[in-house]
């Protein structure tokens, strides 16, 4: 699933490849991704206009206009943003969350803006959970996970008795951390995913935050969530690479999750 190194990816993208080229036709058809607009509106409302900038907080992304409304994208669980040349050859976009597409292979466009150039920008979804909407609602996100602030971060993982997994995934505290990264978080921290927030101690909370800074970094530095460290061990039979324990299968904050076995135990474990 696509999380903040992801989205940033697809960022940056429409960045280099697709900022500043006039929109000449949008197919806006999927009624399911494109909802609640009705088929046509988000076409009239983009048509002969352009791209000017592209930003992102968490997992939500969105592109401004010259003048007109601003364009929110969301990848849902399997989207991309791809950008084709006018002879609709595969100019930017794709990453590890590909599946069974090949380059080139436009099939699950379920939004499509094509420019006066004739090349194109397409949200590629597979499973089709992916959104588009104009003006998105914003301000109920957390901070970035990506630049928060030591305090911001403090006062977002304690208080309540929430499990620490469960609000790291939540999005009105922290933006961008999804499953495969949460489990990374912890798993650098050395806290076990069920611990409840209220008996994390200053050391645990100084742990969390260079944990998803180092995490973080590195997702965004090598490519995406998938190379992190400990994610290729979230599998049966498989053991910590940090001290070779057995590695853990469970439900915390509602995901399933991986943890050491060793390292990472609730206080009070024997």
């Amino acid at each position: 699933m696509p999380e903040l190194p992801e989205v940033e990816f697809a960022r940056s993208v429409i960045e280099r490849a697709a900022l500043g080229r006039r929109i000449t036709e949008v197919d806006d058809s999927d009624t399911y991704v494109c909802r609640p607009h009705p088929p046509g509106l988000l076409r009239d409302a983009l048509t002969g206009r352009r791209l000017v900038s592209a930003h992102r907080r968490g997992k939500s992304m969105w592109c401004e206009t010259d003048g007109g409304p601003v364009l929110g994208v969301h990848l849902g669980m399997s989207g991309k943003i791809v950008v084709a040349g006018p002879d609709g050859t595969e100019a930017d976009g794709g990453d590890h969350w590909e599946g069974r597409r090949a380059p080139g292979d436009y099939g699950w466009a379920r939004f499509t803006v094509t420019f006066e150039d004739g090349g194109r920008l397409m949200l590629v979804d597979p499973r089709r959970l992916g959104r588009i909407v104009l003006d998105p609602a914003l301000d109920d996100l957390g901070p970035d996970a990506a630049t928060i602030g030591a305090g911001e971060f403090r006062a977002a993982v304690t208080g309540g008795t929430a499990a620490v997994k469960a609000r790291l995934l939540d999005q009105h505290a922290i933006a961008g951390i999804g499953n495969l990264l949460a489990d990374e978080i912890l798993w650098r921290a050395r806290v076990h995913p069920a611990r409840p927030v209220d008996e994390l101690d200053r050391a645990d909370v100084g742990r969390l935050l260079r944990a998803t800074r180092g995490a973080v970094s590195a997702a965004l530095r090598h490519g995406g969530v998938h190379t992190l460290d400990v994610v290729p061990f979230r599998k049966a039979g498989a053991r910590c690479p940090r001290d070779q324990a057995p590695m853990v299968r469970g439900r915390a904050g509602g995901r399933t999750s991986w943890w050491c076995g060793a390292e990472q135990r609730l206080p009070g474990d024997a």
